[in-house]
């Protein structure tokens, strides 16, 4: 019984503690499950999608391959080192020769190796009362070591191709980085009107709901018709529809802005700049009036190392008239297995050097440089075109942002007018003053006044973009 009772306790006690751990320990494990919060302002959502974008992370790859191209061309103008085994085994084969005038004959007593002369002793087997030598061609082995060097005029050339080509990886770098920074200004400012025009439009239901709540109580004791009623009625679940489209419009942005940081796409994101710190209209202002460097245009920096490639390719073509230089050195040493030593003549050490010139090749290299002189025409020519076209872009770019703040200034203004007139309109009817017919032509213009604005603020941000874009910001 006694034992039961300390049983019964020490499960209690237990079930106490676990209980106890729960309720300590179990909202740590609801809030790691929580999705995380972002809190960005505009440049740290810019600086975010550069460390995380998959786009970004690409065109860095791109940079490190581009060095390691380079180091390939640069490694083949080095010397290359190998080393090699090779095993011979002649299966117990061995080489007879005949005494007097046989091969053994014509075999020196001696060879010079380093300049010392050296006796050759040939090992013999079988019967040499017949006048005959026997040669064993026991089991060999044979280690090498080779370095060898070839220089050619192309691989100078090939290695200033690979610089240029790594600058231009370099320029498409930053060319992405810039894209994507625009990409996530343009998102970012989108969502921060669309936040804006929803706040509108909230304020704007709710005081039509008043009035509908008005009019219903006015229509039961036959102050008002009820067809009024019934108008707003309409006009109020026509501004809850615009609401939740551009609230679902709102939610499509945000994972939009996910996607373009590349963060989780369970995450949560909390905007802190301000759409007035975003939208500095005097600033703007400013992008028409510093001139334009076409130097620093990424497209044009791309365009001027495509004609320097263009210009080396026919120095490339060129090189096929010079000579190819090799030289190479070569460290043998080689073993026998057997009893007996074999007849061994391979030299331990070797060097050699080579030289080769092309003499004939019925006009083919001729005609691979003036295909290539003509490619460099057609870059001079696109460059030339390119730089026509950009001055060009500049001007209507600067228009196009100039006409765009101007729209910006007169549709903030004709949205200040009519939610001011909105709330008139509403006042006057809920005194009697104005007709419900007057209440919905309030709230329409309040819906078009806000796409108006939303374009006009968009107009803005897309000029704006643009033409920062153009002058390599």
């Amino acid at each position: 019984m006694n034992t039961l009772t300390q049983t019964s306790l020490q499960s209690y006690r237990k079930g106490w503690r676990l209980s106890i751990f729960a309720i300590l320990f179990l909202p740590l494990g609801l809030q790691a499950q929580e999705s995380p919060m972002l809190r960005l302002s505009l440049e740290e959502a810019q600086q975010y999608a550069v460390e995380h974008n998959y786009t970004m992370q690409n065109a860095t790859l791109e940079v490190k391959k581009a060095e390691y191209t380079k180091w390939q061309t640069l490694a083949s103008m080095l010397p290359q080192v190998k080393a090699g085994f090779d095993y011979q085994n002649m299966c117990g084969y061995e080489m007879v020769m005949s005494g007097g005038g046989g091969i053994s004959s014509m075999i020196p007593d001696t060879i010079l190796i380093g300049g010392v002369p050296v006796p050759i002793s040939l090992p013999s087997s079988g019967d040499e009362s017949s006048g005959g030598t026997v040669i064993p061609m026991n089991p060999s082995g044979t280690f090498s070591i080779t370095a060898s060097v070839a220089f050619t005029g192309a691989q100078i050339v090939g290695l200033m191709l690979n610089d240029l080509a790594q600058k231009m990886v370099d320029i498409n770098h930053k060319q992405t980085e810039q894209t994507i920074r625009s990409q996530v200004r343009s998102v970012y400012v989108s969502i921060l009107v669309m936040e804006d025009i929803v706040g509108l439009l909230d304020s704007s239901l709710a005081n039509m709901q008043s009035l509908e709540q008005t009019t219903m109580e006015s229509v039961r004791v036959g102050a008002a018709e009820q067809i009024a009623a019934d108008k707003l009625h309409v006009q109020v679940a026509s501004l809850r529809n615009t609401i939740q489209a551009n609230r679902r419009s709102l939610q499509m942005l945000y994972n939009s802005l996910l996607l373009q940081l590349g963060a989780d796409v369970d995450s949560k994101i909390q905007l802190t700049t301000k759409l007035d710190e975003v939208l500095d209209i005097q600033k703007l202002g400013q992008l028409t009036l510093g001139g334009f460097n076409m130097e620093d245009n990424y497209n044009y920096q791309l365009l001027q190392q495509n004609e320097q490639i263009a210009r080396k390719n026919v120095t490339m073509a060129w090189m096929d008239f010079t000579p190819t230089l090799t030289a190479y050195y070569q460290y043998s040493a080689k073993t026998y297995f057997g009893k007996d030593e074999g007849f061994n003549m391979t030299p331990p050490n070797m060097i050699g050097a080579s030289i080769s010139l092309p003499l004939f090749s019925s006009g083919q290299r001729y005609a691979k440089v003036k295909a290539a002189e003509i490619d460099y025409t057609e870059a001079l020519n696109s460059k030339q075109q390119a730089e026509d076209g950009l001055r060009v872009q500049y001007n209507q770019l600067c228009y196009d942002l100039t006409n765009a703040l101007e729209t910006y200034q007169i549709q903030k203004e004709n949205l200040e007018v009519t939610k001011r007139v909105f709330i008139n309109t509403t006042e006057k009817f809920h005194y009697g003053h104005a007709s419900s017919l007057e209440v919905t032509n309030a709230s329409t213009d309040i819906i078009t006044a806000q796409s108006n604005y939303i374009q006009a603020v968009m107009s803005v941000v897309s000029a704006e973009v643009a033409l920062e874009n153009l002058l390599g910001r």
